[in-house]
């Protein structure tokens, strides 16, 4: 996880080649003391790449899990915290709506109709990934807005976005903190599909999606060219749900009094 947040953060130090340079002269070139992982069908250097395709997968996944964190605390916290024609509007109908279908199907409409971007890659992965933290706010609220502490705050005459920024919302932020870590790993993996269908970020990005794309062609005589972007993603998400997992069992007290014993 830290060697990609690494990469992310310095791709212009760290990647040997500007990732867009092209040198048809040494096209498909297998990995060697010049190129560590080898060059692509136009002879991009395929290290420089996946060095940059970590920038842009980490960028889209910050970005989505924000915004969609950020929609569903809104949406889950006011279905959760008010309850009755709220929660009935907001959790029978605009939720199940938005559930009734795949999200990444919802994306790939809503970036065929607007083009290809990474503002609308993100918008597009975002409008599908709120529901799942809305869900969740909204039953962790559910569970605390009743408690004694809520109901104190409520006595003296705490307005509503206190107790909840105060009261309700640091009691409920374990659960989020360990569905956002998870919900990166999706967001990588969402992004690298998009860009395989050629829906992501146009080129001459560097994508991990968009070159396992491009080296379908020559998966048989320079497999290379498909191998380095693979394991990248998959190196990538498994980092997060290792993460994920991690935080779930140091935030979760139970866990620690289980280890503990």
């Amino acid at each position: 996880m830290i060697s990609f947040l690494f990469m992310a953060l310095f791709a212009p130090l760290l990647a040997p080649y500007n990732p867009a340079a092209l040198d048809l002269v040494h096209r498909l070139a297998a990995p060697d003391s010049t190129h560590w992982l080898g060059t692509d069908e136009l002879g991009r250097d395929i290290l420089s790449r996946v060095i940059w395709g970590a920038r842009l997968s980490l960028t889209v996944a910050v970005s989505v899990v924000g915004l969609s964190f950020l929609l569903g605390l809104v949406f889950g916290g006011i279905a959760g915290y008010y309850g009755r024609w709220l929660d009935v509007t907001i959790n029978t109908f605009l939720m199940n709506a938005f559930l009734a279908l795949p999200g990444i199907l919802l994306a790939i409409a809503f970036v065929a109709f607007l083009g290809p971007g990474l503002l609308n890659l993100i918008l597009a992965l975002s409008i599908g990934g709120w529901v799942g933290y809305a869900r969740l706010v909204r039953a962790q609220v559910l569970a605390v807005r009743e408690r004694e502490f809520v109901e104190a705050a409520r006595a003296v005459g705490a307005s509503d976005f206190r107790i909840f920024t105060r009261h309700i919302l640091p009691n409920i932020l374990q659960p989020l903190i360990v569905q956002a870590a998870i919900g990166m790993a999706g967001a990588v993996l969402a992004e690298a599909t998009m860009s395989f269908l050629g829906l992501g970020v146009p080129p001459p990005a560097a994508s991990w999606g968009s070159m396992l794309n491009d080296a379908r062609p020559f998966l048989f005589d320079a497999p290379h060219l498909v191998v380095f972007p693979a394991i990248a993603v998959m190196l990538c998400v498994l980092s997060f749900n290792f993460l994920g997992d991690a935080l779930r069992d140091y935030l979760d007290p139970r866990t620690r009094i289980a280890v503990g014993l």
